[in-house]
């Protein structure tokens, strides 16, 4: 007589398996913060170059600058567009990629601090310069100009911001 079916053959020996997250990647905030340090580091490299060396870097070419401004004047551009002026847009010029950058980093929150940092990296510029490089003259008015290019860098991404958030709202 049969007692029944034969016993089924031994189970192999369970391995216990540790779950494998997902593979993860990098979310686009993320992404976008690692590129924009990268930028913010390569840019201030540059403005290093410019604002330490150790005599102005507009040292030769101030007189071809200052006849082309000549012949403007003569042209009928007013004369408050003098060398003085383009200077210090050139300073803000300069500065807007630091609030920019900065102000895109950071948080919307905390985007302001652009501004704040920017104005503190040109009066350490200026101080440094003042201490560090007799050729090179430091002023009040690089200081504004500079602090003013950062604020206004920091302002552009407020804007951007919010026109992104009401157009996604909308």
């Amino acid at each position: 007589m049969s007692a029944g079916p034969p016993p089924p053959p031994p189970a192999a020996p369970r391995t216990p398996q540790t779950p494998q997250p997902p593979p993860t990647h990098p979310s686009r905030r993320v992404r976008q913060r690692r590129t924009l340090a990268l930028l913010f580091f390569l840019y201030i490299g540059a403005v290093a170059l410019i604002v330490f060396w150790p005599s102005p870097v507009d040292q030769n070419s101030a007189g071809t600058l200052r006849a082309i401004l000549g012949r403007l004047h003569g042209a009928g551009v007013p004369g408050w567009i003098n060398y003085d002026f383009v200077e210090n847009i050139a300073n803000v010029v300069m500065f807007l990629p630091f609030g920019v950058l900065a102000a895109a980093w950071l948080d919307r929150e905390r985007a302001w601090l652009a501004a704040v940092a920017g104005i503190a990296a040109s009066c350490a510029i200026e101080t440094a310069q003042a201490v560090l490089l007799p050729n090179r003259v430091a002023t009040i008015y690089d200081v504004t100009a500079n602090s003013l290019g950062a604020a206004l860098g920091c302002v552009a991404v407020y804007a951007w911001r919010t026109r992104t958030r009401r157009n996604t709202q909308a």
